[in-house]
């Protein structure tokens, strides 16, 4: 470990300061402030915009660098477009993205490792090259960072909200609207932490829906999220008593329409090369028991 003491000579960012000092990005400096690792004037500071005052006696520690100890696996995976910076993959239903307690292996990381030469090492040790993620039972475009300049960059434009995702949804009920936005924050629930809920003391999440078509007792939508919460679309859509069809922690306790899964796909993907400057679109049609599951409404309804 290394340890870097500092006193600030303009007012600035916790996490500002710590990365130039530490010769690191913003997201791993922002990282060892969270893990507790730093000091403002010997109080332990663990909020990265924590506010450096002139005169502030900054102290931080280097932890020393950990081999991954997740393995590879070659576990197929659709990679729809790569080169030496990022790789853009279409997940499948049911693929968590990386390993956690109850997931160690057959995960995307897992996969990724194999197939790929180098990724990102900001997301740290079971986190490689994610810059964002989805849920188990989502399917549908992902993006990954193969280098640290790459991660900045993508992280950076979800934070500026210039990346532009939309997802096909089917959602429980018909819609009234023809569109709608949901501006409501999100946290961890306190009720049940493995859930997350609709909290005003939450981060901001905005939600934006357009009605594609109404089903049997359903809907399909076209959302686009503008912030990238932990099950932001499902909690959002549950908030306007409009789950998702599928959806097994949010969903409706009894009755809904029956579907084989969650009713939730990544469709598009929109974002500027992290090198090139380049803008790249990217689309990934749902998969085939999504669609049986769709044109199944469909044909309940006519």
């Amino acid at each position: 470990m290394q340890k870097i003491e500092k006193t600030a000579i303009i007012d600035m960012r916790l996490d500002v300061l710590v990365s130039l000092e530490g010769d690191a990005s913003r997201s791993q400096a922002a990282k060892w402030i969270s893990d507790g690792l730093c000091q403002v004037n010997g109080k332990t500071i663990t909020k990265a915009g924590y506010s450096v005052k002139v005169g502030d006696h900054v102290a931080f520690t280097i932890p020393d660098a950990v081999e991954s100890t997740v393995e590879k696996e070659n576990i197929p995976i659709d990679i729809l477009y790569e080169d030496e910076d990022v790789a853009v993959v279409d997940k499948p239903c049911g693929m968590v993205v990386h390993p956690a307690a109850g997931n160690e292996s057959g995960t995307l990381v897992n996969a990724l490792l194999y197939a790929m030469d180098s990724l990102s090492g900001i997301g740290g040790v079971k986190r490689p090259g994610i810059v964002h993620r989805l849920d188990k039972d989502t399917s549908g475009l992902l993006m990954v960072a193969k280098n640290d300049m790459a991660h900045e960059s993508l992280s950076r434009q979800l934070s500026e909200r210039t990346m532009e995702k939309h997802y096909l949804a089917v959602v429980e009920g018909n819609m009234k609207e023809p569109e709608g936005e949901i501006n409501k924050p999100i946290a961890r629930s306190k009720k049940d932490r493995k859930k997350m809920a609709i909290d005003p003391e939450g981060r901001d999440a905005v939600t934006r829906w357009t009605l594609l078509e109404n089903l049997r007792d359903s809907a399909l939508l076209n959302v686009h999220i503008l912030t990238g919460r932990t099950h932001q679309i499902r909690v959002h859509m549950q908030s306007i008593h409009r789950p998702l069809a599928g959806d097994s922690i949010y969903g409706l306790s009894k009755g809904g329409v029956r579907v084989p899964r969650l009713m939730l796909h990544a469709y598009t993907l929109d974002f500027t090369h992290p090198r090139t400057g380049e803008r790249l679109h990217f689309v990934a049609e749902p998969p085939k028991e999504f669609q049986y599951a769709l044109e199944k409404l469909r044909l309940k309804q006519g």
